[in-house]
């Protein structure tokens, strides 16, 4: 474990973004806790309202990241001035994207229906930066054998076949599974190869003149999203807190 950390965190200086990545889960959660203490009317916390306006945790996020981004700018790779920077980074970052929605929407979507794709957003995120951190890209390791060259060129080759699929998959209207399909193996595959999603761009341009595709494509959307969307909502109230009815 020792010889792992070493060889694909410390020695191609992914230090400072595993603190980001830490910082930025850490900032998250925490700021969704102390959000729903408010909601609740538990706890010593309240809004932040100076002279009559609430003042959103996405203001001092955007601060944050300004200083840790431009922090870890000048501070390279290595050295406390790269941690402290990424940490603050990662601060920043989570409380931003935690009202991603409203950015989106302009308009406090926090706790509606709309404010789910914070949620959203931020669990990718996190699992995009994890993916990066896996260590497994053969760059910037040194004195590679030429075993482990094969194999990490391999896994490249996999993850941009994937992120190909998942192209196409994002083509045909599945946003969900091209984005789990960047992670996880197989999945995007499965997007890219069954019918499109009938408001999809794909459906537009390929299902125009075939209306049994249309059809069988609008039936599959139909069946999918009720077998999946309780599931989806249980899991963004568990992370996030259910939204207002």
């Amino acid at each position: 474990m020792g010889h792992w950390w070493y060889r694909n965190i410390i020695e191609p200086g992914k230090l400072p973004m595993l603190l980001a990545l830490v910082s930025f889960v850490t900032s998250f959660l925490v700021t969704r806790l102390i959000t729903r203490m408010i909601r609740a009317g538990r706890g010593p916390f309240g809004n932040i309202t100076p002279g009559g306006v609430h003042v959103h945790h996405v203001v001092p996020g955007v601060i944050l990241v300004i200083i840790g981004g431009f922090g870890a700018v000048g501070s390279g790779r290595h050295g406390f001035g790269a941690l402290l920077s990424a940490v603050i980074f990662g601060l920043g970052a989570g409380l931003v994207l935690d009202e991603f929605a409203l950015i989106l929407h302009l308009d406090d979507v926090y706790w509606s229906e709309q404010g789910r794709k914070s949620v959203e957003i931020v669990v990718l995120t996190a699992a995009l930066v994890a993916l990066v951190l896996g260590g497994f890209l053969p760059f910037g390791v040194n004195d590679l054998t030429v075993e482990e060259r094969q194999n990490r060129g391999l896994v490249a080759m996999n993850a941009a076949t994937n992120f190909f699929l998942a192209l196409i998959a994002l083509w045909k209207g599945k946003a969900r599974t091209a984005l789990l399909g960047v992670l996880i193996p197989f999945v995007a595959l499965v997007g890219a190869v069954r019918l499109a999603r009938p408001d999809s761009p794909y459906a537009r341009k390929f299902y125009a003149n075939r209306p049994r595709a249309r059809a069988k494509a609008g039936l599959r959307a139909f069946h999918h999203d009720r077998r999946w969307a309780v599931p989806r909502r249980k899991f963004q109230d568990f992370i996030g807190g259910a939204p207002d009815r």
